[in-house]
């Protein structure tokens, strides 16, 4: 494993994940969401994001988080392995409530310079935690789905579905 991407319905965790992967293997950890929100939670045109991928994943290790479908062939492409953090409703609402909820408070920046207000996170149509809500079961058969094509025969597929299973699996990396 010496490419990898991890996916995950918002909140679950892919993030953090990754940057542990990253650090357990030493390899480089590279966030899509720098790549597809500038400053002011303005979304880079698809043909910038799947350039800035593009030339992200030159190297030859990196482990990369993010969902995004617009870039998924450049990244799943190049992937030799594909982790799926695939948690039960309640553990990724109540982490997407908690990081929420603790990045508006502290203010903490999230990419770029941006960061979580009440109104952007709990009440707007962009709302993280209604995205969550709606794409929660699209998202896990539109997963299932994927990893049967063909042009996907090459990942080795991690699926893990409990927060235990995931660090047991990362402390098992050397």
């Amino acid at each position: 494993m010496q490419r990898i991407s991890v996916v995950g319905t918002s909140g679950c965790g892919k993030t953090t994940l990754a940057r542990q992967i990253s650090q357990r293997l030493a390899i480089p950890h590279l966030e899509l969401d720098y790549l597809h929100w500038e400053p002011n939670w303005v979304e880079v045109p698809n043909e910038a994001m799947r350039e800035r991928v593009s030339q992200a994943l030159l190297g030859n290790s990196w482990v990369v988080d993010g969902n995004y479908s617009i870039v998924r062939d450049i990244v799943w492409r190049k992937a030799d392995t594909v982790v799926w953090l695939d948690y039960s409703w309640p553990v990724v609402m109540s982490r997407i409530l908690r990081r929420t909820l603790s990045r508006v408070v502290t203010q903490k920046e999230v990419c770029n310079g941006n960061r979580e207000t009440w109104q952007k996170s709990f009440f707007s149509r962009d709302s993280i935690l209604l995205w969550a809500l709606q794409t929660y079961s699209k998202n896990r058969r539109k997963y299932t789905s994927l990893f049967k094509e063909s042009e996907y025969s090459h990942l080795h597929i991690v699926h893990l579905q409990s927060p235990s299973a995931a660090q047991y699996w990362v402390f098992s990396l050397t």
